[in-house]
Parts: C-alpha cells; structure tokens; sequence
C-alpha cells in the first residue's frame, strides 16, 4: 500500500486547514493508501518563545527522519500562500525535494501570486518553487486563472473544499411572516476582516427601521471584547446573542435554526466551510465573493452577494430578505442540493484519489 505523508497543523486545531487534514485521514482513501500525519506550524497549540526557536530549528530535521523512516512515496503539503506559511514551508518542500518525493502543493487561500511579492527576485523565487513540485491544488477557478497566468507550465488542479452532511431528513425550513422575528447568524472567527463590525452596524440601521431582527454570533477570537462593547455602545445588548466557539450538534442547531448566514468577508478566503455548512444547512449565505465563493453559490439562487466594508449594503440586502421569507426558503433548498451535488467528502476523496494515482503512475 503506498503510503501519503499529510503535513498541516494540529488535527485538533479550530482552523480549515486541519478540518481537511481529518477528512482526508477517515475518507475512503483509507482503503487503498496509508495516511499518515506530521504536524507543522504552532496552530493548536501554545508555546513559549523559545519552544518556537526550537521548533523552526528542529521540525525540519525531525521530517527528514519521518521521510527516513515512513518511506512515503507522495508529501502532501498543505500551506497558503501567507508570508509565515510561506517561508515556514519552503524548508519542507526543499527537504522532500532532495529525498526524492512526489510533493503534491495544496494552496488554502491567501494573496494570488502575483502580488505575493513585490520584489521581482522573489518573484522569480516563487516561480522557481511552485515549479518544483508535482502538482499545486488550488480551492478556487480565481485562483487557476491567476496561477495559469503566473506560471504556464505548472501542473494545476482545482479540488474545493468538502464537508460531510450526514443523513437528511428531508425537512424544510418554511416560510415565516415578514412581521416575525428574523434569525440572523455569523459563524467564525471574531476578525475584523472577516466584516463582523460591518454586520453590527447593519444590524443597527435595520433596527431603526422597526425590523423584528436579532443576530447569533458564533466564534471567538482577538476582536471579541471590542465587538462586545460595539453592541453595548449601540444599544444593540438584547438583539445580539454571544454563544462562544460551537462544534457538533450544537453548531447544527444554531444554523438549522437561523434563517441568514452574514458574512461581508474581505479577509484572504480560500474556501470557508462556514459557507458549505450554511448551504447545506438550508441557510442562506447574505456574503462577500471573494476567493472560491463565486464557484460555488449564485447570486440570487443560493444566497445574496453584498461588498464588503459597506454596511448600508449588507442592510438593504436583509431587509429586502426579511420582505421575501419564500425566496430564503427557496435559497435554502437550492443551497442544500448544490451541496449534496459537488461538495462532498465523498467527491473531495475521489479528487485526491485521481491526483494520488496520477503521481503514482
């Protein structure tokens, strides 16, 4: 059985990166590879400044004894094209070079690689290791297009991100009277990039127009006690529902129980799973196209697009949203089969599995 090398962070770290990493070890890959695991990078974990030192010294070395030891025939690298990514992963990528293994590149998101850089020497650095390894795996068509252009003789393919939906129960969220309560969510990290003070403000013009509309904010993170002051400052404190980090059966609950997803994003998106959860749990994403968002919902089908860093925007579209309660259920049924259609772990398997082959033989 030949045998994969996943590298990535900590499999119980909150981030994308590691949620792919579990869902490539328990697929059906299983079956025909062995998988097996190194960690790198401090995601997960805390550590003081001299276990870093120490870490950016030795986990290098440590991987060429893995690779010694594993014997695997492919390193699957798992990065984004972010400066501390970057430059953490070149060691790895240089040492699975000169062992002689097939290094499949996968990209989670990040600056497109014309920009990376705007040095030309570092440029032609970048050029020189994309076209190193086997293949680079992109998440989004912005993306191919992008690296296409930078780089014609790279080997590409593009495998989005997949989320497991479990077993549907074929029932359907219904639609609600305008004048009810509207049951917005935000799921992820509390960043400002990520547009949540441009959600409260939309929430605060739309209650001063007298709309029935309260907001879920799920996740944690540095912008968290600033946001929590925003909503007391605004007078927001009884329309605003804190509930922390959520996993499981209780982050089902929360979107089964939301009619909106709200997420005015400019950060560097690869593919948010946030947005497959939405979808898949009839929820409608109100949402930025950035990144691989456009490849896979549309507007007006699957959910709303709105510019980021424009709260009025996000306002309008809610409000226009709260007045069609049968167009959100309608987004949510679509959102749901486009899910069950394309963004499986079962299709994402099948994806890696035909690279894996490819590099095999």
């Amino acid at each position: 059985m030949n045998t994969i090398l996943l590298l990535g962070p900590s499999l119980t770290a909150v981030s994308g990166v590691s949620t792919h990493l579990t869902q490539l070890l328990n697929s059906s890959l299983t079956n025909e590879f062995n998988l097996l695991h190194f960690q790198v990078g401090s995601e997960g974990q805390k550590e003081s400044a001299i276990f870093k030192s120490k870490r950016f010294l030795f986990s290098p070395i440590q991987f060429f004894w893995r690779l010694i030891r594993e014997k695997p025939h492919i390193v699957h690298l798992n990065t984004s094209l972010a400066p501390k990514s970057f430059w953490r992963d070149i060691a790895y990528l240089f040492v699975a070079r000169i062992m002689g293994k097939k290094i499949v590149y996968q990209v989670h998101g990040g600056e497109l690689p014309q920009v990376f850089f705007e040095n030309r020497l570092l440029t032609n650095f970048l050029k020189l290791v994309l076209s190193s390894t086997d293949v680079v795996v992109l998440l989004a068509q912005e993306e191919l297009r992008a690296y296409r252009n930078f780089e014609p003789n790279l080997h590409i393919e593009v495998i989005p991100n997949a989320i497991e939906i479990g077993i549907d129960a074929q029932w359907k969220k219904t639609p609600t009277a305008p004048s009810q309560l509207l049951r917005l969510v935000y799921v992820g990290r509390l960043a400002e990039s990520k547009g949540i003070f441009e959600i409260i403000e939309a929430l605060r013009i739309v209650r001063s127009h007298n709309k029935n509309i309260e907001l879920v904010v799920a996740g944690s993170g540095p912008e968290e006690d600033k946001l929590r002051l925003c909503v007391k400052d605004l007078g927001l404190s009884d329309y605003v529902s804190f509930v922390g980090a959520v996993f499981g059966e209780e982050k089902k609950q929360i979107w089964e129980g939301a009619d909106l997803f709200v997420f005015p994003t400019y950060h560097q998106e690869g593919l948010p799973y946030t947005l497959l959860e939405s979808m898949a749990a009839r929820t409608p994403p109100v949402i930025s196209p950035v990144g691989a968002i456009p490849d896979v919902m549309e507007d007006g089908v699957h959910g709303v697009f709105v510019p980021s860093r424009n709260p009025e925007a996000l306002a309008v579209a809610i409000e226009r949203l709260d007045s069609d309660r049968a167009l959100i259920c309608s987004m949510g049924e679509a959102g749901r089969q486009r899910i069950e259609n394309y963004y499986t772990v079962a299709r994402l398997a099948g994806d890696f599995r035909n690279v894996y082959h490819n590099l095999l033989n």
